[in-house]
């Protein structure tokens, strides 16, 4: 739905609608990728990547204890997710995921023949983590339970309570699950404190992450899975098979990424969009006022627009007007009267775009 909406929209519309950061690479990294072209061979790696880059990934998990036959370099964090799915769930396995959660969750769920269950993230409750339903949801049939924090689509962050809760659910209801932590946001926050991973409360974790939104290299796909060895063992056979390897060049560049001018890059870039985030809110509330979910990461918000009938309604009258939206509904049915609208834009051209979408808020109520 969401590429739908934007194949949409006219000529000189402004998107508040797909989630890719609009800021550069950090130079470091293209620094990098530049010298590697130039002076070195661009073959094959390990099929698990290169050992430094493995060592690199290990250094952010000190508290999971990681070897490097625990990580596998994938071709984006997508492929993670695809790879640890299909290695961990056999016909007929209940799956858990958030309602509401990332698009492709259900459908991949669906590709390895397992079956979706989600427990809610309650609208009402701004979308926060509902502890309770969760336990509800949860079975000894439960072979997998999916968490993103910070979230797409919301982009609430599962405090340490909330995780804490998590893994006792799971541990009480269904010892043998493993819990795919998918932390793609994770170093996009907005709190005190970078968010804690349900790695620190249930040992049974396999972390899917990547380079995309923190470095702004979501065309370079590099991303990875670090979790039980075993397990890594059999998905590094089917990742053989399907990438043989992630880009070499990317896999090189990306070591750069773990260097002081990058780490300062991504604080730049982290207070670049905290001002962005502020900036949309109150446009939001006071111009339009809209309610909306205040995001603790990612680059995203919950917009209410039940008032005007339906998510996607509001959605097709704001590409009249030329503003790209996203109907929420397209997350889970706790999205429905919602629009996810993104902030990956500068300050002025988020002014444009709430303009834009109040014009077409106007247009439905006459």
């Amino acid at each position: 739905m969401i590429r739908k909406i934007s194949d949409r929209a006219k000529p000189g519309s402004i998107s508040l609608g797909l989630g890719e950061p609009d800021l550069p690479t950090p130079e470091v990294i293209l620094r990098e990728a530049v010298r590697v072209i130039q002076e070195e061979q661009s073959g094959y790696t390990l099929q698990a990547g290169l050992p430094q880059l493995r060592e690199r990934i290990v250094s952010d998990y000190p508290h999971m204890n990681l070897n490097l036959d625990q990580v596998i370099v994938t071709a984006g964090s997508q492929e993670s997710l695809y790879l640890i799915l299909r290695t961990l769930v056999r016909d007929g396995d209940e799956v858990l995921i958030p309602n509401p959660g990332f698009i492709p969750y259900p459908m991949i769920i669906r590709m390895v023949g397992g079956r979706a269950v989600t427990y809610r993230l309650p609208a009402a409750n701004d979308f926060a983590f509902d502890a309770e339903d969760f336990r509800k949801q949860l079975t000894p049939r439960t072979k997998v339970v999916v968490c993103i924090s910070p979230s797409n689509p919301t982009g609430r962050v599962l405090s340490r309570d909330d995780l804490r809760a998590m893994a006792d659910a799971v541990t009480a209801v269904a010892p043998d699950a493993f819990i795919v932590s998918d932390e793609i946001y994770r170093e996009l926050y907005y709190t005190a404190e970078r968010p804690p991973s349900i790695s620190e409360f249930y040992p049974r974790t396999i972390i899917a992450s990547g380079l995309s939104k923190s470095m702004r290299m979501t065309g370079w796909r590099i991303g990875w899975l670090a979790g039980d060895e075993e397990v890594m063992k059999s998905a590094l056979v089917l990742h053989g098979y399907v990438t043989t390897c992630a880009s070499s060049i990317s896999q090189k560049a990306a070591l750069a990424a773990w260097t002081h001018e990058a780490a300062a890059a991504r604080e730049e870039y982290r207070a670049i969009f905290h001002r962005r985030r502020d900036h949309l809110l109150s446009q939001l509330r006071n111009e339009l006022g809209l309610r909306c979910v205040t995001p603790e990461g990612a680059f995203y918000t919950m917009v209410d627009v039940s008032g005007y009938g339906d998510e996607m309604k509001v959605a097709e009258a704001g590409l009249e007007q030329g503003v790209v939206t996203i109907p929420a509904a397209a997350f889970g049915d706790q999205s429905r009267g919602f629009l996810r609208i993104s902030f990956c834009a500068d300050e002025e051209r988020l002014s444009e775009g709430v303009k834009r979408l109040g014009a077409a808020l106007l247009s439905l109520k006459d």
